[in-house]
């Protein structure tokens, strides 16, 4: 299934440039020969337009046009073969899902247990910005 198919769940990215090609940029850059993903991050990541890149590469704006177009073919068809985007899509929700669920839960705890506020305010706060949470285990 081209990537094409999927753009209704992508928001266009600065310039109107589809994020969703980021996205399998992301996942499957690596794939890409140095001069593709070069020109990818440059139109992508910088938000570069065909012409500024053909001037920076010495090349033509078809040239820059059909390098992208190639490489979008090729992030079509990685991701028509792998899934990655779609499954790291899919992990993301499900890890935010999870977060606001235990977040309520902390927040209903906290409130049949007003003597462990502080504690459960501490912990609300490392959920909201990621941070690791220490138990104070000791490793064995």
């Amino acid at each position: 299934m081209p990537f094409a198919t999927l753009k209704g769940n992508a928001a266009p990215a600065p310039g109107g440039k589809d994020l969703g090609y980021l996205q399998l940029w992301d996942c499957y850059g690596g794939l890409l020969t140095d001069n593709q993903r070069e020109i990818c991050e440059m139109y992508y990541m910088l938000d570069l337009s065909l012409s500024e890149i053909a001037e920076e590469k010495g090349v033509s704006k078809q040239s820059v046009s059909e390098v992208l177009k190639k490489s979008r073919e090729l992030l079509d068809g990685f991701e028509e073969k792998l899934h990655l985007n779609r499954q790291n899509q899919t992990y993301a929700l499900g890890v935010s899902s999870m977060m606001t669920r235990v977040t309520r839960a902390l927040e209903a705890f906290k409130g049949a247990h007003p003597e462990f506020s502080s504690e459960m305010d501490g912990i609300i706060d490392m959920i909201a910005v990621g941070e690791e949470i220490d138990l104070g285990e000791e490793e064995s």
